[in-house]
């Protein structure tokens, strides 16, 4: 049997665990399993599929001390945000089992104009791909909604961090998990029984899945990459704790977020003051070293090629000036991983790669600016629009602002998860995917309105309508004597 073997990317000697690879039999096996399972689990009534996913909730969160470092360990990420994610992926469950039965509750309308109703029925199985870098809460914001609107779930985690997310799916009814790459993930997407799929991930793999997809005309939820632009408006006025987390919007999971601050757009008559203060911040809250180690802030990236990838970008910084940011953990070797010193770039134009191309680590450039229209198109460069944030002492001008940026969620005086909102639907434009996760749109992603409906023309005692007449009266045809015949169309 074929293993994924992963390795702890901040000490790589140490492998933290494996999981089978599933080959394309086997998916079909897993998909054929969960299509057998769909009609009883959506037969269910909401609120005890809602009660069942809630134990599931509970049994997460009595093991979060335990899954908690298992996440740390297979991906760099901090101890305490390891907890955080696990927790919050909790949290979000909870928030769905609140709100499904009001979100997925029929709707009927009796009136003068006839009787309506709106159901909403789930797809049947739902096929869901994720990512390493947030690997519990990506794919909860799937599972959730999915197994609550009454779908079925395949879930294929990345092979750079299954262990955790596969723990934590065992707990959940209707889901089963399989693994492996590219080849595992087109099985999946491709798949006749798969009724819709969620994916989660960069440009080049959404392609394939979309195209995989679409192929078998089956919808797609896809949230991709972004370049995230945070725009410092003239006025803007941050605290010391405002810098502290400015920063961490940039480095949390070593850089490696999606909805990460990606640019920093300041104006050019305050760069100075503010490069002073966004150095001393970082040397206050970025900590670079193990993960499970106490104090530590940013962790290793996930692999060396990301790593090789990233230092070459700031190497190839020509023109800029590249600063080290924050400081080392007590101890830390940074040979004894893929770790690489988290970076602020100055003096970049917005061709260098590193302003130009989602970095997606440890190193984000500041870039200066003389208007605000100025500002605006340099932020909406490039085809990624995922999400951006507007700083400003006057709310309503950030708000202004942000209406006008082309991003699919624009944070004010905050970036990254501290912006974030279970009620608030996220998800990008342009080439940055389509469809969104949170809120109320992210649980009708996994639903189809089914009605019923008779006109009052047709009800007992209704006048009825002349035939190819339009509803509501409108462009009827004019009445016809008996025995009339109509022209061939």
């Amino acid at each position: 049997m074929d293993l994924i073997t992963r390795e702890n990317p901040a000490r790589v000697a140490e492998i933290v665990g494996s999981v089978p690879v599933t080959d394309p039999a086997a998916v079909d096996a897993a998909v054929r399993r969960a299509d057998d399972a769909f009609r009883g689990w959506s037969g269910l009534p909401v609120a005890e599929r809602v009660a069942a996913l809630r134990r599931g909730a509970d049994t997460v969160a009595a093991r979060l001390e335990e899954l908690a470092p298992l996440l740390a360990r297979e991906s760099g990420k901090p101890l305490a945000d390891s907890r955080g994610e696990i927790g919050f992926a909790v949290a979000f469950l909870r928030w769905v089992c609140d709100e499904a039965p009001a979100v997925l509750a029929a709707t009927e309308v009796d009136d003068d104009a006839g009787r309506l109703v709106v159901r909403r029925k789930p797809y049947g199985v739902v096929g869901c791909v994720t990512p390493w870098n947030a690997p519990v809460i990506l794919a909860m914001l799937k599972l959730g909604p999915a197994l609550a609107a009454g779908n079925t779930v395949v879930l294929k985690p990345s092979p750079l961090a299954p262990l955790t997310i596969t723990e934590v799916a065992a707990a959940l009814p209707a889901v089963q998990v399989i693994h492996g790459g590219a080849e595992t993930g087109r099985a999946l997407a491709g798949h006749p029984l798969v009724r819709k799929v969620a994916f989660t991930g960069g440009d080049a793999a959404g392609r394939e899945i979309a195209a995989t997809a679409g192929a078998m005309i089956t919808p797609a939820v896809l949230e991709l990459g972004g370049n995230d632009p945070a725009v410092f408006l003239p006025d803007f006025a941050l605290s010391d704790a405002d810098y502290e987390r400015l920063v961490m919007a940039s480095f949390a999971t070593a850089g490696q977020v999606c909805m990460a601050a990606k640019r920093l757009y300041v104006p050019r008559a305050r760069t100075a003051e503010f490069t002073e203060a966004y150095l001393a911040a970082a040397e206050r809250v970025l900590v670079v070293g193990d993960p499970l180690a106490p104090g530590v802030t940013m962790g290793p990236v996930i692999s060396a090629a990301a790593a090789a990838r990233i230092r070459a970008l700031v190497a190839d910084a020509a023109g800029g000036t590249a600063t080290p940011l924050g400081r080392s953990a007590p101890g830390h070797d940074p040979a004894s991983g893929y770790f690489v010193t988290p970076h602020l770039v100055t003096g970049l134009d917005d061709h260098a790669p590193l302003v130009a191309q989602e970095q997606f680590g440890p190193a984000v450039p500041l870039l200066a600016y003389d208007t605000e229209e100025e500002v605006l198109v340099r932020a909406d460069a490039g085809e990624l629009g995922l999400a951006a944030s507007v700083w400003s002492a006057d709310e309503e001008r950030a708000f202004a602002l942000a209406g006008r940026l082309g991003a699919g969620f624009v944070f004010v005086n905050t970036h990254n998860r501290t912006g974030m909102s279970l009620r608030a639907p996220f998800g990008g434009v342009k080439r940055s995917g389509y469809g969104r996760e949170y809120g109320r749109e992210g649980l009708l992603e996994y639903v189809q309105s089914a009605v019923v409906h008779v006109p009052a023309a047709f009800r007992p005692g209704g006048p009825g309508m002349a035939p190819g007449a339009y509803p509501g009266g409108v462009h009827d045809e004019p009445p016809r004597s008996a025995g009339s015949v109509r022209p061939p169309l």
